[in-house]
């Protein structure tokens, strides 16, 4: 094994850059750097900070990023991106009044994605902005941190997870419950078979109002609506469309997402396809609430385990239910089993391990840094947004979707396959 004499004064930046190159050749050609180099010894010096640029600056998401980042002594902001202008200034000052002033505002996320001096970017924009972003980014050898569900189309997803094999990159997809120790707890007890063999599991996702068209207004100065559009159809601006709510908004509406699939399901799908070892694979069959008189739309893997939304019967995020028993658990540390002493108990030597990430933002800080994939890379996250799509699609046809994890194609349904991808207006084409 040769050795490289890469001495502690390299910096963080063109380690970075020429990164995509090492993850090609390693396997041929391995490389060992000095854990001082990759700033794994505890002390980051200035040189070896990650540069990083914040793209969406609207809404609590990206507030918990750049409370967290801020923070982070291996972390120096760059640029902060929104369309709005508003919105931008309000985070600015954020920076501002922790003595991060210098950070660059900009309105268009090229101009961050374009500047060599960056390593990685945040992405907090709607759900039908996130691929094109992240490839670009990807494209310039940047790492990238992305929010759940991590694609608009399953197509999309297919390509973020093919272009963060091509990259050699390091992503991290916002299913930040994976990183929680109560759904890995509950998760590790279904893997190893603690309530026996799972029949069930039910989750609450709750619902949004049906999509609400208001009255077209005139856009407010300082916001590019066009570009806050993208690839989706143009619509006539109102405020509802763009407003980022817990209650609605954007979220309320196909063009942008896959509303409550795509915003609770996203984190308690991707939980359910963890426990049940399923990252590389996913559920066969999609079926829509009212479709024969079924009283809760549900979703069902080749060996028989049902997945079941809001049945109010059930009130923790997600229930498992195996033949031996029942584990719920929900944000918040609540853990419940049938038998109390699973809540607790000690794992033996022989039980299946899961990987440990405690805190979901300095998961994938460590893993630029060692150059080992996340706990949710893009791979896995578009596994679970295929779920997503694919309960959306169910849903809007009124029928029943079946679906072949291998091939990730829609079997049997010409219609619902177009619905796989999407088009694409002029000028926001995906990259490749």
């Amino acid at each position: 094994m040769s050795e490289n004499k890469t001495t502690t004064t390299t910096s963080r930046r063109d380690f970075l850059q020429k990164s995509s190159m090492f993850a090609l050749g390693s396997m041929a050609i391995p490389t060992i750097m000095k854990s001082s180099v990759l700033g794994l010894n505890g002390v980051i010096s200035p040189n070896n900070k990650i540069n990083l640029g914040f793209i969406g600056a609207g809404g609590n998401i990206v507030q918990r990023h750049i409370g967290f980042h801020l923070s982070n002594p291996a972390i120096k902001p760059l640029y902060i991106c929104d369309v709005h202008k508003g919105k931008l200034e309000k985070t600015y000052n954020r920076f501002k009044q922790q003595g991060q002033g210098d950070v660059t505002q900009v309105e268009h996320f090229e101009e961050v994605i374009n500047d060599p001096s960056v390593d990685a970017v945040v992405i907090t924009t709607p759900d039908h902005w996130h691929v094109a972003i992240a490839i670009a980014a990807m494209s310039q050898g940047k790492d990238v941190y992305v929010e759940k569900p991590i694609s608009l189309t399953i197509e999309e997803g297919k390509a973020i997870a093919e272009a963060e094999q091509r990259y050699g990159r390091i992503v991290q997809v916002g299913s930040q419950q994976r990183s929680d120790i109560y759904f890995r707890r509950a998760a590790r007890l279904v893997r190893n078979g603690y309530i026996g063999e799972i029949k069930e599991i039910h989750v609450k996702l709750g619902a949004f109002p049906k999509p609400k068209l208001g009255k077209a207004e005139q856009i407010p100065d300082g916001f590019n609506y066009d570009k806050w559009l993208g690839q989706a159809p143009y619509e006539p601006y109102f405020s509802n469309r763009v407003k980022g709510s817990a209650s609605g908004g954007w979220r309320c509406f196909w063009e942008y997402g896959s509303r409550k699939n795509g915003d609770w399901g996203a984190h308690h799908f991707d939980i359910i396809q963890w426990a049940l070892g399923m990252d590389e694979s996913g559920p066969t069959h999609f079926v829509p609430k009212g479709h024969n008189g079924e009283k809760y739309a549900y979703y069902t893997y080749d060996n028989g385990v049902k997945v079941i939304r809001d049945n109010p019967k059930y009130s923790h995020m997600i229930t498992f239910v195996g033949t031996e028993g029942t584990i719920g658990v929900s944000r918040g540390g609540r853990l419940v089993t049938s038998n109390p002493k699973l809540a607790k108990m000690s794992f033996k030597l022989s039980d299946q391990r899961l990987y440990v990430s405690n805190k979901h933002e300095q998961n994938w800080i460590d893993s630029m840094y060692s150059r080992k994939q996340t706990i949710c890379p893009a791979s896995v996250g578009h596994r679970t947004a295929t779920i997503c799509q694919l309960a959306g699609i169910a849903e809007r046809l009124e029928r029943p979707i079946h679906w072949d994890p291998k091939t990730q194609q829609i079997i049997k349904d010409e219609e619902a396959k177009r619905w796989m991808s999407r088009p694409r207006r002029a000028g926001y084409e995906l990259p490749v």
